[in-house]
């Protein structure tokens, strides 16, 4: 897995995580996709920066020893949150 695919799995989940955070399945998942960015790519450090910016959400990372920052559209990384809220079978929390 690319590490832009891992960082927009991890942050689509971050969301949900945040939002849901009795939701098990949400926090394994958040785990699942932090190992990998860890392990995978030898980053180190990540986390969301800039959350004001109302259509980009940005994520600081160390990877070699440099930092480094990827940027991700807003609506693309909130979708899978507004997915699971529009269905009701996951509503029962």
């Amino acid at each position: 897995m690319k590490l832009q695919d891992a960082f927009f799995n991890w942050l689509q989940m971050h969301i949900v995580h945040e939002a849901r955070p009795l939701d098990e399945a949400a926090s394994e998942t958040y785990d699942f996709f932090a190992l990998i960015i860890r392990e995978d790519h030898a980053v180190s450090n990540f986390h969301i920066v800039n959350e004001v910016d109302l259509m980009k959400i940005n994520i600081a990372y160390e990877q070699e020893g440099t930092m480094k920052q990827m940027s991700f559209d807003r609506e693309a990384a909130e979708k899978l949150l507004d997915d699971i809220n529009s269905n009701p079978i996951y509503n029962n929390q």
